[in-house]
């Protein structure tokens, strides 16, 4: 018990590392793209306005209100106050709206398409590179080269091709939105079913490419347990083949589980690609949108909840590791 505190804890000091870093980078690099976007803002609501001493009154408070009139250092504690109490501020880009509600219509979007995806992707693959790796034969033969073509697909490559074939050439589901733009969001049946239907696309191009990465992983990892000492002299004691297989894909879904994790922690970040293709309503086009209106809020935000989810996915998995893989075991033991 000792040695796995010692571990936990070095665990942790590793995160805490990374995590202020990781929120320096955060604050900073968004604010040292060019531009002002305050002046952006200021020109759409001076629209009109001959009165240049006016103008730059209005420009004024709201980079007041805004604080991007104070120096960075200022800036930067009292950004860490605010998120401290969970406070993003205002968003450039949309004002008068805030971060928090911008990000609160999006990221359930973002959830709901993406975690799904991920989770069917790392069963389908990992169950066919199983089967490919223990049946061989031309199963694996068709498999694997199917595996990695799509696995070196980009997202937005998969994406682009079933827009164009499903979504323009057969014209089966919409090619773009969360739902149709000629309803509003409810709890009626025409509603939902507008939100299956275009939901097809952007859950399918996730899933292709999760099936295609996780296929390969699990197929090299079940190939080399089958061929290891402790299978050859199991079946040389005569224990049955499916108790042995049991243990052999056992000891092979473990880096599958680290890939699984980091998937979870990553996808915010790892597939956005699919939902601005697809204007698909998530954090994907909410930061695309913060981009491109130098949003500094809204960026800064959303690229905190990709770090915080990458660095707890990769803390949590760490921490479980140290449980159920027996050689971290043997090593905090000695």
């Amino acid at each position: 018990m000792k040695g796995y505190r010692q571990y936990f804890l070095r665990k942790l000091g590793w995160f805490l590392v990374t995590f202020v870093f990781a929120f320096l980078l955060n604050f900073i690099l968004p604010r040292l793209m060019p531009g002002d976007p305050v002046a952006a803002i200021v020109a759409r609501y001076a629209q009109g306005m001959s009165n240049t001493s006016g103008v730059q009154k209005i420009y004024e408070q709201y980079t007041e209100l805004f604080g991007t009139n104070k120096p960075m250092l200022e800036q930067f504690f009292i950004y860490v106050k605010n998120v401290a109490q969970g406070d993003f501020g205002f968003s450039f880009s949309q004002y008068p709206r805030t971060v928090a509600d911008v990000l609160k219509s999006a990221i359930w979007w973002t959830i709901w398409l993406q975690f799904p995806a991920i989770i069917v992707g790392w069963i389908i693959g990992n169950t066919l590179g199983a089967l490919a790796a223990y049946l061989k034969g031309g199963f694996d033969k068709v498999l694997m080269p199917i595996s990695i073509f799509i696995s070196n697909f980009p997202q937005f490559g998969m994406a682009v091709i079933l827009l164009v074939i499903f979504g323009v050439t057969l014209n089966w589901f919409p090619t773009s939105g969360g739902y149709g733009f000629d309803l509003m969001p409810s709890f009626t049946w025409s509603f939902l079913w507008s939100v299956i239907v275009h939901y097809q696309l952007p859950f399918w191009s996730i899933v292709l490419i999760a099936i295609g990465g996780q296929a390969i992983g699990m197929r090299s990892m079940a190939i080399y347990e089958l061929n290891a000492d402790y299978v050859k002299y199991s079946r040389f004691l005569g224990i049955k083949d499916r108790k042995i297989v049991g243990y052999v894909f056992r000891n092979a879904m473990l880096p599958q589980v680290t890939g699984l994790a980091l998937s979870i922690g990553t996808m915010v970040g790892g597939a956005l690609v699919a939902e601005i293709i697809f204007s698909y309503p998530g954090l994907g086009t909410t930061l695309l949108n913060g981009v491109m209106g130098q949003d500094y809020p809204l960026i800064s935000a959303c690229t905190l909840i990709i770090t915080m989810m990458v660095l707890s996915a990769n803390f949590i998995i760490e921490i479980l590791y140290g449980l159920i893989d027996p050689r971290i075991k043997a090593a905090q033991a000695d």
